[in-house]
């Protein structure tokens, strides 16, 4: 069974930092892309970044140089450090991955993370 289950959330104040990190089991991880997303109260769920299995890197315009991913296979583990943190960054941040079962895809979400950025 997948299990995704994120932690280092938590409140921060602007120009902090945090780093979180999304233990991954179930599948075989090094074999597929990982993604972390967020939402924040009353908007959509946001791509934040991606990282593929040949650590090919993909960010968010709004995080570029200030957020950075990064994934250890022999932990089943990918992370995400934030530098520079804003008050726009608030949000419930959740790790993603899509997994291939012969012809099908399958979405998987883990529980997510609140990620508070005030002073």
């Amino acid at each position: 069974q997948v299990h995704l289950v994120e932690s280092g959330g938590g409140l921060v104040q602007p120009g902090g930092s945090l780093r979180l990190s999304c233990a991954a089991s179930g599948f075989s991880f090094s074999s597929y892309a990982m993604s972390w997303y967020r939402q924040a109260p009353g908007k959509q769920r946001e791509l934040v970044a991606s990282i593929t299995s040949s650590v090919s890197i993909n960010y968010a315009d709004s995080v570029k140089g200030r957020f950075t991913i990064s994934r250890d296979n022999a932990k089943n583990t990918v992370y995400l450090q934030m530098n520079s943190l804003k008050p726009e960054d608030t949000a419930v941040y959740y790790c993603y991955t899509k997994l291939r079962n012969l012809a099908r895809w399958t979405e998987y979400w883990g529980q997510g993370t609140q990620v508070t950025v005030s002073s």
